[in-house]
């Protein structure tokens, strides 16, 4: 099986695109070659030079760019992209040039608590005042509606009462570490068997 490689585009401090690096960098057929981040002072950044892995920052005119995007992940044999905390809307031309290879991990069971300004803690800070018995993670596909493309797997954790909204975002991320590399890897493996 040829070797695919993935772009990790980030906004933020990046646990989950270290994850995914690690998780990978021990297989022979899929691996991260990329981190894409629109902040330049990302942390992601960090975690993926010292893994070896090449980053780019792009500004919100460059990511909504076709000559400047399509040649960087070009450059990079790119062949599916895993937003991993990434905040700015993907392109149309990016969605049409990788249809069903653009993934996204959301903190909430979409539908609920997804769309424009919720991301990160907003997310938690919902489910909380929601009074919510249950939270978890959703990784879906990336569409041109915000949080609205075809799920692909969700995982579920229980939160009670008296969890903080730190304790909230503590078990769902656990959640992330957990599954978000294997969605990914399963996802892989049946594209390649069908």
């Amino acid at each position: 099986m040829e070797r695919l490689n993935i772009a990790v585009f980030v906004s933020g401090s990046g646990t989950n695109c270290e994850n995914l690096i690690r998780y990978f960098m021990n297989t022979d057929n899929i691996r991260v070659a990329l981190v894409v981040s629109n902040k330049p002072e990302a942390y992601a950044l960090v975690r993926a030079q010292r893994l070896n892995v090449p980053t780019a920052v792009v500004t919100k005119a460059e990511l909504n760019n076709e000559d400047v995007m399509m040649p960087l992940l070009q450059q990079h044999a790119v062949g599916m992209i895993v937003l991993a905390g990434f905040l700015p809307l993907v392109p149309d031309f990016l969605v049409e040039a990788f249809p069903r290879r653009i993934i996204n991990i959301h903190p909430s069971l979409l539908p609920k608590y997804g769309g424009k300004g919720m991301w990160g803690r907003h997310v938690h800070e919902a489910v909380k005042a929601a009074g919510d018995t249950e939270t978890g993670m959703t990784v879906h596909y990336v569409s041109n509606v915000c949080d609205g493309g075809e799920i692909i797997a969700q995982f579920r954790v229980a939160v009670s009462p008296d969890d903080s909204v730190d304790e909230i975002m503590e078990k769902e991320h656990q959640l992330e570490m957990r599954h978000f590399p294997v969605v990914i890897e399963k996802l892989i493996e049946e594209n390649n068997n069908n």
